[in-house]
Order: structure tokens, then sequence, then C-alpha cells
């Protein structure tokens, strides 16, 4: 009787795992098929037909429109706010982590309580403060000013999780090379740091989505194009009385290329750094 019932489940399960994906594929696919489709239409078109209709013809107009504003300096300083933020990210939580997971005095527990909880300060309540710190340093509107804030606030999630990640890393690697002379240092860098990569891709990859799409505190801390980053890119087409949609999904287009190519040239290479991590762990 359980055999038989076993059996009315499994076509289930195999029908049911695929449908699910494909409900799962519409719903990520779906609006940002409805963003490029809407970018590659006019703006008399974009009011005057269904919304979800194809364009008449296909208007590349808006990405020229695009390319030939500040795009391009805003994609830059995005490179180069996000890039330096995330390494001094990976660095500073790496080194953080190996001491709560590792090292053992007595203020540890304590110590890494409160950096835990920084991860429920919430934004909006570090708006004021960051922004008069920012401006009394000399650092406002220039990309400086948003790597700072950046850090600060990625530290706290990432810390967390390192430090779960290094705590199931063998004592015997520890021990052995301090057998071999190692101090702390050298351990950090030569077995605690290469061991943790797929960690370390987490918080990276993590981290570089949310501060490519950071918008409040480059919109607060940056005031003219040639400091600000992507997010802040739509306002160039957006009027006090108009907005020229097509054109703002054309920014949100391109903006979200290189994210999409990151992650498809990436993934193969993250899932092998997983995989490899729960296996020497």
């Amino acid at each position: 009787m359980a055999t038989e019932t076993n059996r009315l489940h499994f076509p289930r399960i195999r029908i049911g795992v695929p449908l699910l994906g494909l409900i799962w594929l519409a719903v990520t696919t779906l609006p940002f098929l409805f963003v490029v489709v809407t970018s590659l239409k006019t703006q008399e078109e974009t009011f005057s037909a269904p919304v979800w209709a194809l364009p008449s013809h296909f208007y590349f107009g808006n990405y020229w429109a695009v390319l030939h504003g500040p795009y391009l300096t805003y994609f830059g300083n995005s490179v180069f706010v996000v890039g330096l933020s995330v390494l001094l990210i990976v660095l500073l939580s790496a080194m953080a982590a190996y001491v709560f997971a590792r090292l053992r005095f007595r203020l540890n527990k304590l110590l890494f309580g409160l950096v835990i909880a920084g991860m429920i300060v919430p934004l909006h309540a570090t708006l004021v403060p960051i922004y008069l710190l920012t401006r009394n340093l000399g650092l406002y509107d220039t990309q400086f000013a948003l790597i700072g804030p950046y850090v600060a606030l990625s530290l706290p999630i990432s810390i967390f999780i390192l430090t779960e990640f290094m705590r199931q890393i063998p004592h015997e690697l520890e021990e052995a090379a301090q057998l071999d002379g190692c101090g702390p240092f050298r351990i950090f860098w030569r077995i605690f740091f290469p061991l943790s990569t797929p960690g370390l891709a987490t918080v990276a990859i993590y981290n570089g989505i949310a501060l490519w799409n950071e918008f409040i505190f480059a919109y607060m801390l940056t005031s003219t194009p040639p400091h600000r980053t992507l997010p802040l890119a739509v306002w160039d087409f957006q009027g006090q009385y108009s907005s020229n949609i097509p054109a703002m999904l054309a920014v949100v287009t391109m903006t979200s290329l290189p994210l999409i190519a990151a992650y498809a040239f990436g993934q193969e290479r993250l899932i092998k750094g997983m995989m490899a991590g729960s296996l020497k762990g």
C-alpha cells in the first residue's frame, strides 16, 4: 500500500518542481523584459500603445541619448566606488572574522555582539550624522564621500557571514601551522584567507550588488554629475513636469547588464568554490 502511494506522489513531484521553476522564471524575467521592451519605444509610443505591446519599430535613440550624456562618467564612478568599497569590506571583514572565530580573549563575545548589533541600526538614522561628518571632513561631493559609509554599514553582516564560515575550518590545520612556527598573521594569510574563498565570494557578490544599486547615500553625499554614480543617472531624464520614461528604462537596462554579465561568468566558479569549501570543512 505504501509503495502504491509513493508511486502516486513521485509523478506529482516530478511535474511540480519544473512547474514551480517555470513560474519563478516568469516572475523574475518578465519585469526585466518589460524594461528592455519599453526602453526600445519612443516617448510618444509609451503613452499611446498598450503597456505590454511590442514597439512598432526598435528605437535605439534612447540608448544613444544616454551614452551621449554623463552616463559613462557615472559608470566610471560606480566602478571605482563599488570596487574599492568591496575590496576594503572583504579585507577588513575577513581579518575581523578571523579574530572573532579563532582567537580567544576576554572581550571576544562582547565585541562580536556589538559588531552584530550594527545590523539592526536603521539606515535612515545614520543619514544626518554621516552627512555632517562628510561635510566637516571636506569630502562632500567626492567619490570618497561614499566609500566610508558603504564600508562601515556593510561590515556587520560581512563579519557575521565570515565568522560563521571560519569557525567551520578544521582546528588541525591551525595546529599544524602553529607547530611549523606560524603566528596568527601568517596563519590567517596562508590558511584561513585562502580556505575562506567561498565565503569571501559570497560577501563580495552580496555587497557588490547592494552597493551598485545604492541610491540614498549617493543622492545625499554627491551633488554634481562628475561625482555621481549610476543609480542617479535616471535623474538626467526626469524634468519638473514630465519624464522620459523610455530613456530612464534604457539607463536601468544598461545599469543592470554588468551585474547580469558578472553573475553569468562567475556563477560556475562560485558554485565550485562553495563545493570545495564544504569538502574541506
